[in-house]
């Protein structure tokens, strides 16, 4: 039962892991209160996408713009005197309004007329007056005008600021400083409108505003996308019209001269108040946020009628109030997208590596963040402010993390095949449908083939620990400067390095490159030999062979296990080029120095015969390349100095792993720091040795019968006396050496 379970659970690893991490990162970056300031501005968006609404005839707005202060200026009447204000007031009630709101500070005595203003107070029963009843750092509260506070026709016209300074919220009632309940301006206007029709207007057993069968939400601090917000009082958001054409206006001038369009004001709420830019009674509202104008303020008056009209539009036209998710439907919705972001990301997760649907992710991750804003939209038309930051967040979130997971784990079979190819053809085979496939092509390339001299001889005297210490400090050298020069490591063999310089990709300067990552090898050697001796092991040292041919390139095996590689007899023929080397030395063919020109410099050249090849071939040493690369190899000379005393030795010629049967006897006569020379009676050993040929020797060190371990060398190409031969030591055993260098 369990083992379906965990398949299951590895299917859906990656959804498992990065949405519930991703949905817990954003709620408590929402919990912080980051995110607040994006959420208000989601619902500003909101608010300027919807559709204009029809204006509502219900209210008219008796404003002051500036055009009214200019000529009420020129009068010498402004500030607009108390006799002024009653005629306006016379004039305005001809008409028979529903209410008058007079959204003018009317706290103190204006002018002249005062007591004609307080009789037109006292004998207009549907007129509220105003007051400011919060206070802040920046602002005080405002007394009412005393009259209309004694018959309690006065509202609070305060309005909760955001903390970007908009007016997104509305108050129903709020408590002054004793802690009495002051209704708000706009409620007190829209309670006198529908008392008027005989609407009913109260409480509902919570102790929740009803205006006929609507119940108002009371705002919390962390509804919606606020996060602790200020809540004091019963507020409720505002559902605002629209910014432009809102609401009939005429000017005070006008109804001043009562110059006023028959019946426009009769059965009507209307407002009284400023709209002109001098009288900085504006605010910035969520209309405010246009990206492409400069910011453009609401008028005071003009959001108190937008108050009016949600109330008014709620109650008579079922027009939807603003209202927010409880928090775990939030927190669910929320997490629905970071599993929605997760799981499209998850099942296309290897769709990269098609081009006709390497866009398939963001593709499906964009249509995912148009239907969430879509649904969001439409939530907002039926009036329900639900998460979209957030959600969108989690969202993309959730869909990058499972990206981030996938290239992690695509990581990791990366660096595992990293140890044997470069990046390239990592690349090629994984994120190409045909680099998969079996197969290969023919091409001309260029080979390296490395090998340590003498280390299998060395290994043994050695622990696996030691061995293996050893040949992972020298290859993370090597493969390092491999992949600097763009070298594609087909193959670890023991230690010896297989390298391809144009597979998978060519390039034309891949002779060049192989030459010069040589040179850089065999001069990095210095580093590894350095660090292997601080551990008190052996030195190494390295031949390398390179060779330029057309070969069988691609991947090899079957469809359960593959590999890139190549195949052909010019592998062979470069395997046998790096043989003739010994430590320190670089041999290259001549079809590769052909293809690299004059940068090479060449400090040798050699025809040989090669096993496996019919015709002998020329092979070149090289000791530098110029040019861009500039590298040059030390060049030592060779000093090798007479014995007092030739040492008696034993040696049997090495042919591949063989060793020949034939055991011949010489003396060493001459030693230098890496080889020495060997004389030998011609009657006994008539074969001549030829150069690069490798033997086995044992000395007899202490004029005993007993040989030294067993010594190796290679012929050397230099002219010696007759019956004599050259050799350079590729492992020498610890206790020769001593011997050896004890003699100097």
């Amino acid at each position: 039962m369990w083992s379906p379970i965990k398949k299951q659970i590895w299917q859906w690893r990656g959804i498992l892991i990065t949405a519930p991490s991703v949905g817990i990162f954003v709620f408590i970056l929402r919990l912080s209160g980051l995110l607040q300031m994006l959420e208000l501005a989601a619902l500003d968006q909101m608010f300027l996408l919807r559709p204009p609404e029809s204006i509502d005839s219900r209210i008219v707005i008796v404003e002051i713009n500036e055009s009214d202060v200019q000529k009420l200026g020129k009068r010498g009447n402004w500030p607009l005197p108390d006799g002024l204000l009653s005629k306006i007031l016379e004039n305005i009630k001809q008409q028979k309004p529903s209410a008058i709101g007079l959204d003018l500070y009317r706290d103190l005595p204006v002018g002249s007329g005062y007591d004609s203003l307080v009789k037109v107070f006292e004998s207009t029963p549907n007129l509220i007056g105003v007051q400011k009843v919060a206070e802040s750092d920046d602002s005080s509260a405002v007394a009412p005008p005393p009259s209309l506070k004694k018959i309690g026709q006065v509202g609070a016209n305060d309005f909760p600021l955001d903390g970007d300074g908009k007016v997104r919220r509305n108050l129903l009632y709020l408590a002054d400083k004793s802690e009495e309940n002051v209704f708000s301006f706009a409620f007190k206007l829209a309670y006198l409108y529908l008392s008027d029709r005989s609407i009913d207007v109260g409480q509902t057993d919570n102790f929740l505003v009803k205006t006929g069968k609507v119940i108002y939400p009371l705002f919390k601090g962390n509804d919606g996308g606020y996060i602790r917000a200020e809540d004091q009082g019963y507020q409720v958001i505002i559902n605002y019209r629209h910014s432009r054409q809102d609401f009939q206006r005429i000017s005070i001038i006008d109804v001043l001269e009562n110059r006023i369009p028959k019946d426009l004001l009769k059965g009507r709420i209307v407002l009284i108040g400023s709209t002109a830019e001098s009288l900085k009674d504006l605010f910035y509202t969520p209309y405010s946020s246009s990206i492409l104008t400069a910011p453009k303020r609401m008028a005071g008056v003009v959001i108190h009628a937008h108050a009016i009209s949600q109330i008014l539009s709620a109650t008579v036209d079922n027009r939807p109030l603003i209202k927010t998710w409880h928090k775990p439907q939030e927190w669910l919705w929320i997490s629905l997208w970071a599993l929605i972001g997760a799981t499209l990301r998850w099942q296309q997760r290897y769709s990269g590596t098609s081009k006709s649907k390497s866009l398939l992710p963001l593709i499906s991750l964009l249509l995912a963040g148009c239907s969430l804003i879509g649904i969001s939209y439409l939530a907002f038309l039926a009036g329900w402010w639900i998460p979209i930051v957030p959600s969108l967040i989690t969202l993309i979130g959730s869909g990058i993390a499972v990206t981030a997971y996938v290239a992690r784990t695509a990581g990791s079979i990366r660096k595992t095949f990293g140890r044997y190819l470069t990046d390239e053809v990592v690349a090629n085979l994984l994120e190409n449908p045909e680099g998969l496939k079996l197969g290969g092509e023919r091409k001309k390339i260029t080979i390296l083939t490395s090998d340590l001299r003498g280390f299998t001889a060395t290994a043994e005297r050695l622990s696996a620990e030691e061995v293996i210490k050893i040949i992972n400090l020298y290859l993370g050298y090597m493969a390092d400067i491999i992949t600097q020069y763009q070298g594609t490591i087909d193959e670890f063999m023991g230690d010896g390095i297989l390298v391809l310089f144009g597979a998978p990709i060519t390039r034309k300067d891949d002779g060049t490159r192989a030459i010069a990552c040589a040179v850089a090898m065999q001069l990095a050697m210095a580093d590894v030999n350095e660090k292997i001796q601080q551990m008190g092991l052996p030195k190494l040292e390295m031949g390398i062979g390179i060779n330029t041919a057309e070969v069988v390139v691609g991947n090899i095996g079957s469809e359960k296990r593959t590999k890139y590689g190549i195949i052909g007899s010019q592998v062979n023929l470069t395997y046998r080029i790096e043989s003739y080397t010994v430590g320190g030395q670089i041999f290259v063919s001549e079809s590769t120095i052909n293809e690299t020109g004059a940068v090479v410099k060449i400090i040798g050249q050699k025809e040989v015969q090669a096993k496996g090849v019919t015709k002998p071939i020329k092979i070149y040493e090289i000791g530098g390349i110029t040019g861009e690369y500039n590298l040059y190899l030390t060049q030592e000379a060779e000093i090798f100095w007479q014995l007092p005393a030739a040492i008696p030795l034993q040696y049997a010629i090495l042919d591949g792993k063989d060793v020949d049967s034939t055991v011949r006897k010489g003396n060493l006569v001459k030693l230098s720091t890496k080889g020495a020379q060997i004389c030998h009676d011609s009657a006994e050993n008539p074969v001549v040795l030829q150069p690069f040929t490798n033997l086995k020797l044992n000395f007899f060190l202490h004029d005993t019968a007993a040989t030294s371990e067993d010594t190796y060398a290679k012929v050397l190409d230099k002219t010696a006396e007759p019956n004599s031969f050259y050799i350079c030591f590729t492992n020498i055993p610890p206790a020769v050496a001593a011997q050896f260098h004890s003699m100097r």
